[in-house]
């Protein structure tokens, strides 16, 4: 542990009948999950952790940023055992994906994060520590795997089924029975056709229409989405 590391806050996290969370990342992505968190109800954000040593001692949106995850263990003996990822995803999807197998081998359990101005069919199957932002739509008989990010405004139609560690981004269109690979990205107000079956560790660059299906570790752009590069798979 560094030296300059702040001291963990020692607290009786049940102080009422909210769920105490830790926040893993303390940027942007966060922020919008501190906000989620708060309009659901129910939970206690105790601090974030960050790798930054420029933002420990420093607060977001009231709550502290307490260190690094070498905290983990000490919030862990102190009753912490929930946790929310704060780190999103541009493209390459793998730090997250470490940062939820970390968390977990930690004996955390990651908080399932839906905004209540999104729209989910009750027959949706939801993975463990998915993350559904605002005003995203999820439709019927659709399956939803773990540590997914289904960002704001976009909309996933029926009968999709979406790998684990998948990242859809704001404003991307899946119309209905898109299969996506784990550890893909789906960028931006991409759109993906009806039946399309996207690879794993795959990237759908912004605003590609996608009327093909895409191999595992490829990149595709434009419209109609074409391959840009086929980028080495990631370990």
């Amino acid at each position: 542990m560094l030296s300059s590391m702040p001291e963990p806050v020692c607290a009786p996290w049940s102080q009422d009948d909210r769920l105490p969370v830790i926040g893993l990342g303390a940027g942007g992505h966060a922020r919008v999950v501190i906000e989620t968190l708060r309009l659901m109800g129910g939970y206690e954000l105790v601090g974030l952790l960050d790798s930054k040593p420029a933002l420990w001692n420093t607060e977001v949106f009231g709550v502290p940023v307490l260190g690094d995850d070498c905290l983990l263990s000490d919030l862990y003996k102190e009753g912490v055992r929930h946790a929310f990822i704060g780190v999103g995803a541009v493209g390459n999807t793998g730090p997250r994906r470490r940062l939820y197998e970390e968390i977990r081998c930690r004996g955390f359990e990651i908080v399932q994060t839906i905004h209540p101005q999104a729209i989910l069919s009750p027959s949706v199957a939801l993975g463990h520590g998915v993350t559904v932002m605002a005003a995203a739509v999820i439709n019927a008989a659709t399956t939803v795997g773990t540590n997914v990010v289904v960002n704001t405004g976009a909309i996933v139609e029926h009968d999709c089924v979406i790998g684990d560690h998948v990242h859809i981004a704001s404003g991307a269109r899946l119309a209905s029975t898109v299969h996506i690979g784990a550890g893909t990205h789906i960028g931006l107000g991409a759109c993906i056709r009806q039946c399309i079956r996207i690879g794993h560790q795959a990237i759908v660059g912004a605003g590609a229409v996608v009327v093909d299906d895409v191999p595992d570790n490829t990149v595709v752009v434009g419209v109609p989405a074409r391959v840009l590069h086929e980028p080495k798979s990631e370990v």
